[in-house]
């Protein structure tokens, strides 16, 4: 049997995958994650106890640990989640991304470095360290272009800049170790278990209860989105027929203005469940959710457009997504209507959806 290592698996994409993988593979699926604020068993409810999952809490910058992880299951890959990704929370407290993204990774490429010198040439040959970045790692766009796998790195964040560390270190176990990595950029994914301090969970929870909906800036920064288990589909295409040292961009086809979700996200609520029959507007003097925008300071250092090129995965593993920004979206706001106990749940003495990342906004001012 196949065993994939998924660090990071109890967080939003990781535990995502855990799910397609359990039901498209017969891979026994071993999921090691910290628990951190964003990574919760909560996230694996019904999961965690199938035959085939099982669950190992650690920190991947733990080398016994992993160490061990590698000794008592014996992967044939590794699929690696485990990452802080709120630029907001970067701003705030930079040297815990670069402990987790970057040290964490490391400890990870050298457990596995380690590892396969104790393998046979078929078991080398057969193993994949499947590493997930991010589009951020390229910087910002102007109006027009796209990133490609050749895009040079210009992070802009301390968060992207950890991941694009992380991704260097990756591209360098195969260069030097040839150990078998491969690496996916993707863009901005949104869908089922999104931790609410990203944009679309944050705004369908303020919007049900009424409060203000932050806006950053004009509102006009573009990302390119990504549903999430599209996303995951990807990935297993790429562990299944990528090549050993590629990488991939993996993108939704989905460019919006954050303005232009915010009014998505409000249109599906109200077809949903109409702010006039939500008990949170009774003493407000608006009517629709559109009317809780909110246009506050701009994020320091917001990147203004991001928009993948997928054409290299669409030709050569011939995947592309299956959803439309307008569709996912609807889906992601059903979605967290019918989970407002897991919301309350996660949320509960972790986060109070107040607004991060301004605490060093004034030293460059």
């Amino acid at each position: 049997m196949e065993t994939m290592v998924v660090t990071g698996g109890a967080g939003f994409i990781g535990s995502n995958f855990v799910r397609l993988a359990l039901k498209q593979t017969a891979s026994r699926l071993i999921v090691v994650d910290k628990l951190t604020y964003a990574g919760t068993l909560e996230n694996l409810e019904g999961i965690v106890d199938q035959d085939r999952v099982e669950f190992v809490q650690a920190d991947i910058k733990d080398a016994a640990k992993m160490e061990e992880v590698f000794r008592n299951f014996q992967p044939t890959s590794l699929i690696n989640f485990a990452a802080e990704t709120h630029v907001d929370r970067s701003i705030d407290n930079p040297s815990v991304f670069i402990e987790t993204n970057v040290v964490g990774t490391g400890v990870l490429l050298d457990t596995t470095r380690k590892y396969l010198l104790l393998c046979n040439a078929n078991e080398r040959k057969r193993f994949r360290f499947l590493h997930i970045s991010t589009d951020e790692v390229y910087g910002t766009l102007g109006a027009s272009g796209r990133f490609s796998e050749d895009t040079s790195y210009a992070p802009n964040s301390p968060y992207s800049a950890s991941k694009a560390g992380a991704d260097h270190l990756v591209r360098a176990y195969y260069e030097t170790f040839r150990v078998p990595t491969l690496i996916t950029n993707c863009s901005n994914n949104y869908g089922p278990y999104q931790f609410p301090e990203k944009l679309i969970p944050l705004v369908i929870l303020n919007a049900l209860d009424a409060r203000p909906i932050p806006i950053y800036g004009d509102g006009l920064n573009i990302r390119d989105w990504l549903y999430v288990e599209d996303h995951c589909q990807a990935l297993l295409r790429v562990l299944e027929e990528g090549i050993a040292g590629e990488r991939y961009n993996i993108g939704g086809d989905c460019e919006r203005t954050n303005v232009e979700i915010v009014d998505g996200i409000c249109e599906a609520l109200e077809a949903f469940f109409p702010a006039s029959s939500n008990p949170a507007f009774s003493t407000k003097k608006i009517s629709r959710y559109s009317g809780l925008k909110t246009f506050v300071p701009d994020r320091p250092g917001h990147d203004r457009r991001y928009a993948i090129d997928p054409s290299k995965i669409k030709r050569e593993l011939g995947w592309s997504p299956d959803r439309t920004v307008e569709g996912g979206l609807w889906r992601t706001v059903q979605w967290y209507l019918e989970h407002q106990d897991w919301c309350r749940s996660v949320l509960q003495e972790k986060y109070d959806r107040s607004r991060l990342g301004l605490t060093l906004a004034g030293v460059a001012s």
